[in-house]
């Protein structure tokens, strides 16, 4: 459990409070609108209506006790900019700042931002990938060549085991879970058998995905 500090409620921010009351974290938000506050108070530890451009509020928030301050204000950049300079000013171990332009995401990290997320862009590129394929279930980058991907098994793999396939040292590819009917697998071996109601949980490079399961 860590003790995070959420600035900026609107749909991004409260979102984000939702998903860290459900994975079961203290959540400290802030918002400048009453409103937005009110409405996120049933899903967080504590919550407060503040500036936060405003360097004497932040300090009363004791900034340096945060694990994590997510900076989740959306259509004021400027605001953005400037809570998250001060953060770190203040002490603050790990700022990750939200972006709605490119520009913005070098702003943000020359500014003070440890880590960046852009969630535009990131659903757009899940979304495209996802849906542009057939065989393609789910898939989650890693980093700008690797990804993981939920696929169906290749018809030409069906009835053959992993280690009849040798994914591994033929396509640099790792199969980290068999899933069936929503139940996952994480025990994989030489003598896992591929049938064609399983599907793939696999960790690759996305050139090396493609090829292999011909997306």
């Amino acid at each position: 459990m860590k003790n995070i500090l959420l600035i900026g409620l609107g749909r991004f921010g409260k979102h984000v409070a939702l998903q860290l009351n459900q994975l079961g974290h203290e959540v400290m938000a802030v918002d400048a609108n009453e409103e937005r506050v009110n409405k996120v108070l049933p899903f967080v530890t504590n919550a407060q209506i503040g500036d936060s451009t405003d360097a004497e509020f932040l300090k009363s928030l004791g900034i340096g006790n945060y694990d994590i301050c997510f900076v989740a204000i959306g259509g004021d950049f400027q605001n953005s900019l400037e809570t998250t300079s001060l953060l770190k000013e203040l002490g603050a171990k790990l700022v990750i700042s939200r972006a709605e332009r490119d520009v913005q995401e070098k702003f943000l990290l020359r500014n003070g931002a440890d880590k960046v997320v852009y969630p535009e862009k990131q659903v757009a590129k899940w979304a495209s990938i996802r849906y542009t394929d057939d065989h393609i279930l789910d898939y989650m980058e890693v980093d700008a060549s690797h990804a993981i991907f939920e696929v169906e098994v290749p018809e030409e793999w069906i009835g053959k085991t992993v280690g009849e396939l040798d994914i591994r040292k033929r396509h640099n590819i790792n199969i980290l879970a068999v899933k069936k009917d929503g139940e996952i697998s994480i025990t994989i071996s030489a003598d896992t058998l591929l049938t064609e109601n399983v599907t793939l949980l696999v960790l690759g490079e996305y050139k090396e995905i493609r090829k292999c399961f011909h997306i």
